[in-house]
């Protein structure tokens, strides 16, 4: 049976324990963690906190998908158009691959059209398109489609080019 991506629905700050016990269930998991600064009145200290509130992604057939579900902490997988919402390969990859070069991540829900498809020149992006939701100075919004969210790195305009619609 072929394992696809699904996004699981956890309860609030459940994120990284949701994904222990997936993983202790014997699935691949991945739970988005995102280094941030939080002060205290004392210190400032660098923690891991997952990128997307509330959402684990499990990569699994359909016959485990119950197992999955009846996880403690899971309460749903997160449908897109009456299905469970599939996240390709690819694109948790390029999530991988955003917050391996990127500290102080920003997640944001996706509530703005798209305006261009671009490709990126340089850098460990280098050839990966994206769906450009705004450019301001130097910060491009690109948009992973299938999550809702936008993931929001710097990139100089030079580094942007225009790409053909597939």
């Amino acid at each position: 049976m072929t394992k696809k991506w699904l996004a699981i629905y956890t309860r609030p700050r459940w994120e990284k324990k949701v994904n222990q016990l997936l993983s202790e269930k014997g699935f691949e998991s991945y739970c988005p963690l995102n280094k941030v600064k939080r002060r205290w009145s004392d210190r400032i200290k660098i923690v891991e906190e997952p990128l997307f509130k509330s959402y684990v992604f499990v990569k699994l057939s359909e016959k485990d998908r119950m197992e999955a579900r009846m996880t403690s902490g899971a309460v749903n997988f997160v449908y897109w158009n009456g299905k469970p919402a599939v996240i390709k390969e690819k694109e948790i990859n390029a999530i991988k691959r955003f917050l391996d070069e990127y500290e102080y991540v920003e997640a944001r829900p996706m509530d703005v059209k798209v305006n261009e498809r671009v490709m990126i020149t340089s850098g460990t992006f280098m050839g990966q398109e994206g769906k450009v939701l705004e450019l301001r100075h130097k910060i491009a919004k690109v948009a992973i489609d299938s999550l809702g969210y936008i993931l929001i790195a710097h990139f100089e305009r030079t580094k942007l080019t225009s790409a053909l619609p597939k």
